[in-house]
């Protein structure tokens, strides 16, 4: 289950109870009523099928093979030495068995931040843990013709490194099969983590080859190491672009349950999670095949299967795909695929929670170099933004206060007679040009962009492990000594004193615990959000003290 949502849901009912328990008051107030290990070598279980050879001249509507997994001694027969390939961004193994990528660490992400020297592990292969991207050629002359056939590559070599000055690497393993001498090629580029697969196909019979190219992400349900010191876990699952939506997900539960198979011109498909992805992304000119299943032992695949291609006698063709594994990064993200930026999800307010990211990305780049910095100064550039609605609602509440003696008067002169307590009350009203409804609108208007910004916060991969001042090391953990969280709780008390308490004696109690409750709360909240929330309330307290100075030296 999203998390996202547990966490929204809870924080908007304190925010709404407390305005709804400040409102009650004005109300009553003034009306009448109211395990790393050793990489493990398999050539996995299940790899998606091709489309059957008889009906090669119509992709669109074959049926699906059905391949049994491997026993144990079968997979470990065709096993080579892993190749290690080492750029500026990835430490990465590739089995010669299938060609599979069995391992991805992002060098420039560290596991957790107490180990500098440990970077983040995204795919892996153990004996209790598989997350590992397949490819390969399935099909009448496919290399991959069941998943305990599947081929055994050569290589020239077991280790290839990026050197200084060069911008690609490039990684061949080749085979040959069918009368054809074919080369599975990784191309990587320098700071880049899209990776380029093809598969080179030097036809030298005298019969026309055809195959068509799958890619497949392989996992299993275990939750990512993670140190951001929630309590509650983030989305972990499936992604992919139907013809429908431009962003499709389904957990590991959803799957079992009502697996995905369909076409889709373009397209992509991803595995998820928080801050990081790896996703396969086709040829865009074609119409691909992308399935979303459970698969044997506890697996689960997400994969794409293009059309088959027919390479005459004697000639050479190729058949390419990409594969990402890395940061969500919006921007990069855009560039490679239409929809696959939706991965970083901002939920239904995606299109408040956007720009406001890219406000704060500007921030950051161009101002100040600090994250936490960057979060104070787009509170300011929010609440100057809204500064029309919350003054509003600020000055609406001052004049409720300021007449609240005369409200009074009123309720105790006309406590046995409603009805002309009501008249009494409405011509005061018309008369001081109250309304009694604007101090709680403007708030609640504010309301999308305050969920907008939460989302926006949760999502952003720049925030994780980014330092701040003193104390605060990564602002997607929480505070290790939950200083922010009282401060925060400091402020709302404060906040609080600035208005007239609830004359109901059990609103009153709960709005004095309302501090207490929200500080626990936030107790787990990233520092970053947290920090947010500050920074509002402060702006927040100097703009309600000013508005009710003024209102009481009767300039509004």
């Amino acid at each position: 289950m999203d998390w996202q949502r547990y966490t929204l849901a809870g924080g908007i009912i304190a925010v709404l109870l407390a305005l709804i328990f400040q409102w009650n008051a004005f109300q009553e107030q003034h009306t009448p009523e109211l395990d790393r290990e050793t990489v493990v070598q398999t050539g996995g279980e299940t790899i998606s099928q091709p489309p059957t050879e008889a009906a090669s001249s119509s992709s669109s509507d074959i049926p699906q093979l059905q391949a049994q997994a491997p026993s144990a001694t079968e997979t470990q027969s065709k096993q080579g030495q892993l190749v290690s390939v080492t750029t500026d961004v990835f430490d990465i193994l590739i089995n010669p068995f299938g060609g599979d990528i069995v391992k991805v660490a992002l060098r420039d992400f560290q596991e957790k931040l107490d180990t500098p020297d440990q970077p983040l592990i995204l795919l892996n292969q153990t004996r209790n843990h598989t997350y590992i991207a397949q490819s390969g050629l399935i099909g009448r002359n496919g290399t991959d013709r069941s998943t305990t056939d599947r081929p055994l590559f050569k290589v020239e070599k077991t280790e290839y490194a990026m050197v200084e000055g060069d911008d690609t690497l490039v990684v061949d393993l080749t085979l040959q099969q069918d009368g054809a001498n074919i080369t599975k090629r990784f191309t990587f580029k320098r700071g880049d983590y899209l990776i380029q697969v093809a598969y080179l196909v030097d036809n030298t019979s005298d019969k026309p080859w055809s195959a068509a190219l799958y890619g497949q992400i392989k996992r299993d349900t275990s939750e990512p190491v993670t140190d951001t010191g929630f309590g509650m876990s983030p989305f972990l699952g499936a992604a992919m672009r139907t013809n429908e939506q431009n962003y499709f997900k389904q957990d590991f539960e959803e799957i079992a349950e009502s697996p995905t198979d369909e076409k889709v011109e373009g397209g992509w498909v991803a595995m998820v999670q928080h801050y990081f992805l790896s996703a396969w992304v086709p040829p865009q000119n074609e119409r691909n095949t992308f399935q979303l299943k459970e698969l044997s032992n506890g697996l689960f695949g997400m994969s794409f299967t293009t059309p088959a291609k027919q390479i005459p006698a004697a000639t050479q063709g190729e058949l390419t795909a990409s594969f990402y594994a890395g940061p969500k990064d919006v921007y990069r993200l855009e560039e490679i695929s239409p929809g696959l930026d939706l991965t970083v999800d901002y939920g239904w307010l995606w299109w408040i929670a956007k720009p406001l990211f890219r406000v704060l990305h500007f921030i950051q780049e161009h101002i100040v170099s600090n994250w936490g910095w960057a979060i104070i100064l787009l509170t300011v550039f929010i609440k100057t933004l809204l500064l029309p609605l919350s003054a509003a609602g600020t000055k609406s509440m001052a004049r409720m206060r300021k007449f609240a003696p005369q409200m009074k008067k009123l309720q105790e002169q006309y406590k046995d007679n409603r009805q002309k307590l009501a008249e009494e009350t409405m011509k005061l009203y018309r008369r001081e040009k109250i309304n009694p409804m604007g101090g709680c609108l403007p708030i609640l208007l504010q309301m999308p962009v305050f969920i907008a910004l939460y989302w926006m916060l949760t999502e952003t991969v720049e925030l994780r492990h980014a330092p701040w001042i003193f104390w605060i090391h990564d602002l997607s953990a929480k505070d290790p000594y939950f200083i922010l969280p009282v401060l925060m709780g400091a402020s709302m008390w404060f906040m609080q004193k600035l208005n007239p308490a609830p004359t109901d004696p059990t609103q009153a109690r709960i709005m004095q615990l309302m501090p207490v409750m929200m500080t626990v709360f936030f107790l787990w909240f990233p520092a970053g959000l947290v920090l947010y929330w500050i920074a509002n309330n402060l702006i927040t307290i100097s703009q309600t003290w000013y508005i009710n100075k003024q209102v009481d030296a009767g300039k509004y």
